[in-house]
């Protein structure tokens, strides 16, 4: 089994970034590193289902969102490899937002797990996922 796991602390409020995260359609707050996301089908980005494609390569579904625990899952159904359907198979990655009452920050999770019979998705996946965190928390 394949996984990552990363956190950050973001300096704002959880609901303030919650709010910037939670439509899966929107991510325009990660430009740098996602240049394009386009909605596929006809459910909002807060239903669970809602697809999307990311650069014009990666198919993602929407598979769990919870407005009361600040969190979402979705799939990777295809992309380019490592981490195409030939590679991996139940790809689920998961976002969550905890608030920090101590000074009104954010803890955020983003981890993902997938079946695969080699780990290339691994460093692919982290470096990725660290990114869009950077670039999330540049947003405050």
């Amino acid at each position: 089994m394949g996984k990552t796991y990363q956190t950050a602390v973001i300096n704002a409020p959880v609901n303030q970034v919650w709010n910037k995260i939670k439509n899966f359609h929107d991510l325009s707050w990660g430009a740098a590193i996602v240049e394009k996301c386009e909605a596929v089908g006809d459910r909002q980005g807060d239903q669970i289902g809602a697809g999307r494609i990311l650069n014009d390569a990666f198919h993602e579904t929407l598979v769990a969102f919870s407005e009361v625990d600040k969190s979402f899952k979705y799939s990777i159904d295809d992309g380019p490899a490592p981490v195409s359907k030939n590679d991996v198979k139940d790809y689920i990655g998961t976002v969550r937002l905890i608030s920090i009452t101590e000074n009104d920050t954010c803890l955020i999770e983003w981890s993902s797990r997938w079946e695969s019979p080699k780990n290339d998705a691994c460093d692919f996946c982290h470096n990725i996922y660290v990114a869009l965190i950077n670039e999330l928390k540049k947003a405050f």
